[in-house]
């Protein structure tokens, strides 16, 4: 599927930029539960999102604090500390669609997020350990948030080009998905750089990501199937009927297709893999620039 290039802004790259929270502010009133009327499905997908990302992104703010005191390298520290302020407001936000859009609209998240507090907080929690084996979890856990973020940084490259008003996109659910996409792009190197310097290597790197692709591919179908149950303008779809609706809606651009998003995951099989390569910093900076939600802020 040929992204659409909107906007992109700049082409001259600015470099690395410093790493800092943005406040945002979102007025949620009204927001339809369909944001993009002619792709209810696609909709829901993307929603789903708000279900998982809270909670993944308090365990990665927990597993840097968890790490900083083991980096020497100052222009990492400063970029960590970066991290978990963005993350942190991440979760925040998406918090706050949970109980203001979702439960507007009769959505109960509540059985669907405590799983993923159980898969956060406890499958890839800090676990009781001692010397080596306690650092050992720690990388692994260092590893896992690298694989996550090239896909988030590779969906927010995505939003940031798709052409979601053609859908009659709600401009704020658009506005939500893009800020936090553009700063996905912007930060996209830390987690990489992080499970590197704490000696996450190739083969370790390769071995989580074959773990992690069909995790979060099933996570977010699950979470799919969890939003059209509650629904009640949507039939109860089953997994098959559910998995071919969310193929005619990434066939008609809603949604990254198939073959992009397990093409994005091999390239980080690659030999020198550099998640440089995924988005555009000037794109993404010029995006934060002009966020109807970070100028809502600033006005």
């Amino acid at each position: 599927m040929k992204l659409l290039r909107r906007g992109r802004g700049p082409d001259t790259d600015p470099g690395e930029v410093a790493l800092h929270a943005r406040n945002v502010q979102f007025q949620w009133a009204d927001t339809p539960l369909h944001w993009m009327p002619a792709e209810p499905i696609a909709s829901h997908l993307i929603n789903s999102l708000n279900l998982l990302l809270p909670e993944g992104e308090r365990m990665f703010c927990a597993a840097y604090t968890e790490a900083l005191p083991f980096v020497k390298d100052d222009k990492l520290r400063e970029a960590m500390l970066g991290f978990i302020g963005q993350e942190s407001m991440h979760a925040e936000t998406h918090d706050k669609v949970l109980n203001e859009v979702l439960a507007a609209h009769g959505i109960d998240p509540e059985p669907y997020v405590r799983q993923a507090e159980y898969l956060f907080r406890k499958t890839l929690g800090p676990k009781a350990a001692d010397g080596v084996a306690q650092r050992q979890v720690m990388v692994e856990r260092l590893a896992f948030i690298a694989c996550l973020e090239h896909f988030f940084a590779y969906l927010g490259d995505w939003v940031l080009n798709a052409d979601l008003e053609k859908f009659g996109a709600d401009p704020r659910i658009a506005d939500l998905f893009r800020w936090h996409g553009a700063e996905e792009v912007e930060h996209r190197h830390v987690a990489h750089d992080v499970a590197v310097y704490f000696g996450a290597g190739y083969v370790r790197r390769a071995a989580i990501m074959t773990i992690v692709f069909p995790i979060f591919i099933t996570l977010v179908v699950r979470g799919t199937k969890f939003m059209v149950h509650q629904d009640p303008s949507l039939p109860d779809l089953g997994y098959p009927r559910l998995i071919k609706r969310v193929l005619g809606a990434m066939w008609r651009g809603a949604l990254p297709g198939v073959p992009s998003l397990l093409w994005s995951a091999l390239s980080t099989f690659k030999p020198g893999y550099d998640p440089e390569t995924v988005g555009s910093t000037a794109q993404a900076v010029a995006y934060l620039a002009k966020s109807p939600a970070a100028q809502a802020v600033a006005s």
